[in-house]
């Protein structure tokens, strides 16, 4: 029941109202009606009295759009909404038992065209970082571009949020890149390669997997550049000295044919394109093409072998 206001309280009110308002200005003519309901009570019984005051609770609102009003169908015609519901006339489609891939019943083109492309689900996926970015990280001053940059500095200072299979190097905003860096990443952009050398820096691609860098993150592994010796005599010395330092996890190889070849590539600076003699390809299959003598009327002639070319 909405409160009501007792006559006899309005009354003695605006009669105090108006004499204070007299006694306070004498030569106003006129009271400002403000004043009247100055000590106006709403009451919502002759005897009980309430005070209500002004509060924005009741001015409380949604943001706007976040409520979406919901569709109501099969509400009359003049909702928009009624009679078929939008489902149109008789059939499948009206009774809602078509499959979302029908077609009409016409053989459908999945059958007729048969399946095009190819959607590699074991494909790394790759953190990716612009030039521009880390050149703002280093102007910041959360990456130190005087020590070597690897994928633990990458993800400490927060320029690599999560720890995926790889770190890419893009090479957006290449122009504000001014410092020479040293870095050490699982892939990069020919476009970034040319960029980070153009200003005297350095990068390698090195093959890690999202395991590895975990390790590397937790120190766990190291990254180091200095090969094992080779032959039998330096052995002994190499164990011991693994058995003297704390254990370290050893950082992965690549074992596919694609990811070997990627990192014997000079173009890519790759870690293992030191493996490659001169002229030899990084490819584990195709040869580059090279030279052989021949004997043609008592000459030495020097051809080309074009039995292992690919085209």
């Amino acid at each position: 029941m909405a409160p009501r206001t007792a006559l006899s309280g309005v009354a003695a009110c605006c009669q105090a109202s108006a004499a204070a308002a007299r006694l306070a200005r004498p030569s106003a003519t006129t009271t400002p009606l403000s004043s009247l309901f100055a000590a106006l009570t709403i009451t919502s019984s002759p005897t009980v009295s309430q005070t209500r005051n002004a509060s924005i609770l009741a001015s409380l609102r949604d943001n706007p759009g976040a409520h979406q009003k919901r569709i109501r169908v099969g509400r009359g015609p003049s909702s928009g909404k009624g009679k078929t519901s939008g489902r149109g006339h008789k059939g499948q489609g009206q009774h809602g038992k078509v499959k979302p891939w029908f077609q009409g019943g016409q053989t459908p083109l999945i059958t007729t065209w048969g399946v095009k492309g190819f959607v590699n689900h074991r494909a790394d996926v790759m953190s990716e970082v612009n030039l521009d970015r880390l050149q703002a990280f280093i102007d910041a001053g959360r990456i130190d571009a005087t020590k070597p940059i690897t994928p633990r500095e990458l993800i400490e200072s927060g320029l690599v949020g999560k720890i995926r299979d790889g770190i890419k190097i893009l090479a957006r905003g290449k122009e504000d890149l001014r410092t020479p860096v040293d870095l050490l990443v699982s892939r990069a952009s020919a476009a970034a390669i040319d960029a980070i050398e153009a200003v005297g820096g350095k990068i390698t691609t090195r093959y890690f997997t999202k395991q590895s860098i975990k390790w590397l993150v937790e120190g766990k592994s190291v990254i180091t550049s200095t090969p094992l010796p080779h032959g039998a005599e330096h052995v002994e010395a190499e164990v011991a000295k693994l058995r003297a330092a704390p254990h370290l996890r050893r950082l992965p190889d690549p074992v596919s044919r694609w990811d070997i070849e990627y990192y014997r590539d000079p173009a890519h600076r790759g870690y293992l394109s030191h493996q490659l003699a001169p002229g030899e390809s990084p490819s584990l299959y195709f040869k580059v093409p090279g030279e052989r003598r021949v004997l043609a009327a008592n000459k030495v002639v020097k051809e080309k072998v074009a039995e292992d070319v690919l085209f």
